[in-house]
Parts: structure tokens; C-alpha cells; sequence
């Protein structure tokens, strides 16, 4: 298991704060398994993960902006979907 450092880290993320931000979103997206990690898991916590991806040089900005827009959009078709089987049921009501 390599070690990460944070200096390995803020050689692609410039700013601690973002640094802070990105890795801790990134965590919790390994963590709930909506993501697969990068990198092998060595049996490093998602925290850690976060970081030797990003010291890495993976561009993890760009990989959660996707699988947002991925989410979105599967909420979205959830969201026409329910009200689709919503508006089938009022109508089987009315028509009893």
C-alpha cells in the first residue's frame, strides 16, 4: 500500500478546500457502491481511495459531473415513469 500525501494530492487539485470537497464527494460516492473505485482498494478505506486516485492523476471532477448527469437523467425517467403508472391508476379509478 503506497502512502498518499496531501502534497500528492495538491499537485492536481491546486486548491486544499476543492481538495477537501472533491475527495470527501468522491468517498462517499465509492463508499454507497454508486461508483467503482479507480484504483485497487487494498483494503484502504473510500477516504484513502479518494485520494490515491486523485494523487494519481485521474480526472475526478469530470468522472462525478458524468455520473451525475447519469443520475439525473435516470431520476428523470423514474420521475415520468411513476407518474405514467400514477396517471394509469386515476384512470382505472375514474373508470370504475
Amino acid at each position: 500500500m503506497a502512502r498518499v500525501t496531501v502534497e500528492d494530492c495538491l499537485e492536481k487539485v491546486e486548491n486544499r478546500f476543492a481538495l477537501v470537497l472533491l475527495a470527501a464527494e468522491r468517498a462517499h460516492q465509492i463508499e454507497m457502491g454508486t461508483s467503482e473505485p479507480l484504483v485497487p482498494e487494498d483494503n484502504d478505506k473510500p477516504t484513502v481511495i479518494a485520494l490515491r486516485e486523485i494523487a494519481g492523476g485521474f480526472d475526478i471532477a469530470k468522472i462525478m459531473l458524468s455520473e451525475r448527469e447519469t443520475l439525473a437523467k435516470a431520476e428523470t425517467v423514474a420521475a415520468v415513469t411513476h407518474t405514467s403508472v400514477v396517471s394509469k391508476e386515476n384512470a382505472i379509478e375514474d373508470f370504475e
